[in-house]
């Protein structure tokens, strides 16, 4: 429903950051992008009537994604993506730069052959926000909130489609009798 009622007729489906990472990877990566452009952004695909639509289909479109992803089997390319919207969320949160290049160096470290730069690109990143050790334990306390939040709706909406699911079939059962 939700889905149905913000897409955009005139969506722009050009892929940003997954032609970087490996092939498996590309519709979970780009979901996520979606979901990342839907808090933070402009959609490519969707047009949210409002704040709250956006936040709602920006949390469904993460949590989608990284059910995709986790169907290829890799526990591996699921922390990088996790860490990647912990990261950009925090990023946003303190009006830093840097999320662009965040977004780059994990769809490159997704790819065949990870490029040896992305550790440095990533440790940057994390020097500018480094301040005190109390004020990064917070921050990384609240990234793990927020990840364990995401995996929490790919379960939630996990259970929700199979008990639709059941449903579903009860009622056809219960109409062919």
């Amino acid at each position: 429903m939700l889905w149905r009622d913000t897409h955009r007729a005139d969506a722009e489906r050009e892929p940003v950051f997954s032609p970087l990472a490996d092939e498996r990877y590309a519709l979970g990566l780009e979901t996520i992008y979606e979901g990342y452009l839907c808090h933070y952004g402009t959609p490519r695909l969707f047009a949210p009537a409002d704040d709250e639509t956006a936040l709602l289909l920006g949390d469904y479109l993460y949590a989608h994604g990284l059910v995709r992803v986790a169907e290829t089997g890799s526990v591996q390319a699921v922390a990088e993506l996790a860490e990647l919207i912990s990261l950009c969320a925090r990023l946003r949160a303190e009006s830093v730069s840097g999320d662009g290049e965040a977004w780059a160096a994990t769809a490159a470290a997704l790819g065949v052959h990870p490029p040896a730069g992305r550790v440095a690109a990533m440790l940057g990143i994390v020097t500018l926000l480094a301040e005190d050790a109390a004020t990064e334990g917070k921050r990384v306390i609240t990234g793990m909130l927020i990840v364990g939040l995401v995996f929490l709706s790919v379960i939630l909406l996990g259970e929700t489609s199979r008990a639709l699911r059941h449903r579903r079939r009860a009622r056809r059962a219960r109409r062919s009798y």
